[in-house]
């Protein structure tokens, strides 16, 4: 008898077809299927959905905190670099005053040395003028001395006869 019973259960559902299609099954899968759904939709509004909102929001806080850390320190890189470049500027305006004033100095100091070279060189010039002025007043002595002597051997050589030496100095003297 049992296996006349499975006979017919198994015939019966055959003859049924599937359970999701049987419509005396739906009011118990529809209760199911509300009470699945209702636990769901509680355990995101509840559980999941305030986590991941939380995390969002932190997420977000974090990432604006971060922007305005970054801003910040920008802003701070900024005020830096401005300051770092009026030090540079500076530092060259000292530079160039420093360069500007040594120059000065060099060029005073230089001027001072050409000064003393010149007044030495002048010195040293109107000395050496004095000494061949001096030079030259002796030599044109000596000249006249010596233009004596020539035109008394000159007058031996073509007359034969020695030239007195008032005759030579007289005839000097119109020459000059």
């Amino acid at each position: 008898m049992a296996d006349a019973a499975n006979a017919a259960a198994a015939a019966d559902q055959a003859t049924s077809g599937l359970p999701q299609f049987d419509l005396g099954q739906w009011p118990g899968e529809m209760v199911w299927m509300v009470f699945i759904f209702a636990i769901v939709v509680l355990l995101f509004t509840r559980v999941f959905v305030p986590k991941v909102g939380g995390t969002i929001a932190a997420r977000e806080d974090k990432i604006a905190g971060d922007i305005g850390e970054a801003r910040r320190l920008r802003d701070e890189a900024e005020t830096q670099s401005r300051a770092a470049a009026e030090e540079l500027a500076q530092a060259r305006a000292r530079a160039q005053k420093l360069a500007a004033d040594a120059k000065a100095a060099a060029s005073a100091e230089a001027s001072a040395r050409q000064a003393e070279e010149d007044a030495r060189l002048a010195q040293m010039l109107s000395e050496a003028e004095s000494r061949i002025a001096a030079a030259r007043a002796e030599a044109m002595n000596a000249v006249g001395g010596i233009a004596a002597d020539a035109a008394a051997a000159i007058v031996q050589r073509l007359t034969g006869e020695a030239a007195g030496a008032a005759e030579v100095e007289r005839a000097l003297a119109g020459l000059a």
